[in-house]
């Protein structure tokens, strides 16, 4: 192991931009994208089943807010929306006076709130479109067992649906994943801050920028086949037998 160490050292002390202090500035912003598109996915989907299923309502009172939501959030741009939460919160009379500003005026977290709201909105419209495609057979099996409402949407209506919105969600988390490059615009270091700092210190966009490159390749390569792994043993069902 120390060997190994000693070969390390000494290879990135033949490179003048991969090396030890540039590694860490790439390896602080992996940890920031994975912890931003990780936090945010978890919370936009906590955020998107109920709302999923509110949009299905037949109560226009309860579904056109959560409609227009929707539609706002999946009709504008994501550094649009970033932009306004970002710059926008200072404007808010009185907040800076309040327990709220300690949290607000790191930009991780109106980041955050902005990555959430986005793939809030997409998700609900996932698993709402998702909900809709429930076999009608499946719902007339469940009320016949004499199952409530809530029941049949829980065991029938829901495990049916999230294997039917799989295939969408795992685009929607690529797509969160490059939309994260985003945040480097309001100074947080992650792997896009990360390649124009290089790029700023050592004049090599190529080098920074086709290095940031292959690590959200790699990225990209786990989720698909996280995704393509969920896939076969969530619908193995629907596989023509051999």
């Amino acid at each position: 192991m120390e060997q190994l160490n000693i070969w390390f050292t000494n290879l990135l002390a033949d490179n003048t931009i991969f090396n030890a202090q540039t590694l860490e500035y790439y390896a602080e912003g992996l940890a920031t994208t994975v912890q931003l598109v990780f936090l945010s996915l978890v919370i936009g989907l906590v955020m998107a089943v109920p709302l999923a299923i509110a949009r299905g309502s037949r109560r226009k009172w309860i579904k056109m807010p959560i409609f227009f939501y929707t539609y706002i959030f999946r009709g504008t741009p994501l550094l649009i929306q970033l932009y306004i939460i970002y710059y926008g919160v200072v404007f808010i009379d009185g907040i800076q006076d309040t327990w709220l500003w300690l949290i607000l005026e790191e930009p991780f977290y109106p980041a955050l709130i902005a990555f959430t709201l986005n793939t809030a909105a997409y998700t609900t419209e996932i698993f709402h479109g998702a909900i809709k495609a429930t076999s009608k057979g499946e719902i007339e099996a469940a009320r016949a067992y004499g199952m409530s409402r809530g029941l049949m949407m829980r065991r029938i209506i829901l495990p049916s649906a999230f294997r039917r919105a799989l295939p969408a969600y795992g685009n929607e988390v690529i797509f969160m994943l490059h939309a994260s490059a985003i945040a480097s615009v309001v100074t947080i270091m992650d792997l896009t801050g990360a390649a124009r700092l290089v790029y700023a210190r050592y004049y090599a966009p190529f080098d920074a920028f086709l290095f940031v490159a292959m690590l959200y390749l790699c990225l990209t390569f786990a989720i698909l086949y996280l995704f393509r792994y969920l896939e076969k043993r969530m619908l193995a069902h629907l596989r023509p037998q051999s």
